[in-house]
């Protein structure tokens, strides 16, 4: 099977990981144990919606602006690009971070799906659209990331998933990955090696 499709997370797979949900869930008043961030934002009446929406801008804002890539991200774009790959980010964040993110550090997305646009992570939505926006099956698309929910959304979606293992509970997320691996580079061999199946 021939990979048309590489979607990527944003933070902690082509950024280094930087976002502190813990500290985010706090500064809004949530609890540790709560739950995720957004879908309990999904709850709260129009007021507490606006206050948690100011504390993820503050945090999402300075990920941004102290932002580096994960080791490999820049180069191994300009591979998968140099063989006709289609190259795609899901993120949880805004899309206008994604982009800020796109020219802080050079780099070039064909498509980017935030969370302005439908269903997140783990839904199958930002997924399926992707592969619709580059006309590639789900079969024919990778998704890689650092979290649990870009593994069960490829999953949700049919698509081939890879977890990159740079989080603190990597080991709990192994179950649901096609691939492992330790640094992006090693994304392009994976690559080559789906040709021949």
């Amino acid at each position: 099977m021939v990979v048309k499709t590489v979607i990527f997370d944003l933070d902690g797979t082509i950024t280094e990981p930087f976002l502190s949900f813990d500290a985010i869930r706090n500064d809004i008043g949530f609890g540790p144990d709560d739950g995720p961030i957004l879908e309990l934002m999904e709850k709260m009446n129009p007021e507490e919606l606006a206050a948690a929406n100011a504390v993820l801008h503050k945090h999402e804002t300075e990920a941004v602006e102290k932002s580096t890539l994960n080791d490999g991200a820049a180069e191994t774009l300009d591979k998968l690009r140099a063989n006709g790959i289609n190259i795609g980010i899901l993120t949880r964040n805004m899309r206008n971070n994604a982009l800020a993110i796109e020219s802080r550090h050079s780099l070039k997305f064909d498509a980017i799906v935030a969370r302005e646009d439908g269903p997140v992570k783990p839904d199958a939505f930002g997924v399926l659209k992707l592969c619709e926006n580059f006309k590639s099956k789900p079969e024919e698309t990778m998704v890689v990331g650092d979290f649990l929910y870009d593994l069960l959304s490829a999953k949700a979606a049919g698509a081939i998933s890879v977890l990159i293992n740079n989080h603190k509970n990597a080991k709990d997320f192994r179950v649901h990955a096609d691939y492992t691996i330790d640094s992006l580079g090693e994304i392009v061999d994976i690559i080559e090696r789906h040709k021949g199946n």
